[in-house]
Formats: structure tokens, sequence, C-alpha cells
């Protein structure tokens, strides 16, 4: 600060007023440091692995599209809907389709190929619910093991107005009198039972002695009596299931 200063000799000297620093023990205050930031290194995009991240990513939903229709993939293939005896002709009642899922390898014989199946024999047993395999049928042509076939013959008036196929199931029953006639025979019949049996084949027309001839497939026991009583004439046939 200014002020007047009385010098020995009286004078007035004007000057400026010194101002020492003072000494407090305290250090001058600095703006506190923030913490330390590392310099930001530069981002390097790699093209060919975001490329790779998306195949693989592509490739799982792939592979999981594949395992899930794989394992629900169902086909339709056929199965046994009857009991069907060895030997016994396969017929168009004894047999369906089901829609199963079915591995590879699996020897399961598909839907379409059901006529093929038709007429052919059962190696083994069937049974309903049982899906079929070529390995179950055979090609051996009719009489199979267990079976015989006996031809019967009948007279127009007493075929079936609908006709008969390969593969009907037929009953054969003794008649007192021949067809056509009344009954007057009082010999004893040589089936002492109603034999069933499936059809195997039918001939187109009557032969020269006026008979259409049916081929019967019956079980082994019951033949030589069927045939017997097919000889005399004393017989019919009753139609208990037809093929479809």
């Amino acid at each position: 600060m200014n002020g007047h200063l009385t010098g020995s000799a009286g004078g007035t000297v004007t000057g400026s007023a010194y101002h020492p620093d003072i000494d407090t023990g305290f250090a001058p205050r600095r703006p506190a440091a923030g913490p330390a930031q590392l310099a930001r290194l530069p981002r390097r995009r790699r093209p060919g692995m975001i490329a790779l991240a998306v195949a693989l990513v592509g490739l799982g939903i792939l592979v999981s599209t594949a395992v899930y229709a794989a394992t629900n993939h169902r086909v339709p293939v056929l199965v046994a809907t009857a009991s069907v005896p060895p030997g016994t002709v396969i017929t168009a009642a004894d047999v369906g389709t089901a829609s199963v899922s079915a591995g590879p390898g699996v020897g399961l014989i598909p839907a379409s190929q059901i006529r093929q199946v038709i007429g052919q024999v059962a190696g083994s047993a069937l049974h309903p619910g049982m899906l079929l395999t070529a390995s179950e049928l055979t090609a051996l042509a009719p009489p199979g093991p267990g079976q015989e076939l006996v031809p019967l013959p009948l007279r127009p008036s007493v075929f079936p107005a609908s006709g008969l196929a390969a593969g009907d199931r037929v009953l054969i029953v003794a008649t007192p009198g021949a067809q056509g006639q009344a009954g007057t025979s009082t010999a004893t019949p040589s089936l002492a039972a109603p034999v069933a049996g499936v059809v195997e084949a039918v001939t187109r027309g009557a032969d020269g002695d006026g008979f259409m001839v049916v081929d019967v497939l019956v079980p082994s026991a019951r033949g030589p009596a069927l045939a017997e009583q097919a000889s005399t004439g004393q017989f019919s046939l009753i139609v208990t299931k037809r093929a479809p």
C-alpha cells in the first residue's frame, strides 16, 4: 500500500509499501489429479472371424433341423390286421397300413407294395398290429405248410350272384341233397362239421360239364373229408367275409 515516509532532512519521501510473503506452513493447493486414463487401442475388425461365426451358427441350425426331421420322420408301412397262421395265403383282409417312425436299415414293407403282398404266403405266424417285413413272407405257391387245396365244383345256379374272388373266406357245409336237388340221401356225410377255407382261385366260366371250379385252401386235416364230400355234390359254400 502506498504511504508517506519522512526522511532525516524532514522531507517527505513517497514510495511503495513492501509486503513480504508470510510463511503459513502450508503448501499451496493444487487441483486433484483424476485417475490415469489409458490410451484407447484402435479396434481391429476381422471379417474372416465374423464370417466363420455366422457359418457355424447356420451349420448348427441346419444340423438341428436335420436331427429333428430324422427323429420325427414317419412313413406308411404295412401291418397285419388279423391272425394269419404260417403257410396261409395273405389276403387283403389280413393287412393294413400304419404310419411309424422308421430308421435306416429297418426292412419294413412300404404301404405302396400292398398289392404285391396280397397273395403271398405267411412264412411265420402273423398277429394283429405286427409290422410286416420281407422275411415274414414267402412266394411259395399255395398250399403252404399245414394246408391243402381242394377244388370245389359249383353249378352256376348255386354260385353267389356277386361272384367269388381270391381272398374271400368261405365255409363249406354238407347238404342232404346234391346241388339244386332236394335232399334225398340218407348216407352219413363225409363232413361231420363245416370246414372254413380261403378262396385261392375261381374259374371264369363253366367247364364242359357245366360246373365252375373254386379252389379253396383248407387245413390239411380237413382236406380228405372235404374232397370226398365234394365228389358227391352234396355241399354248399357260404361266404363269411369278403376280401376288401
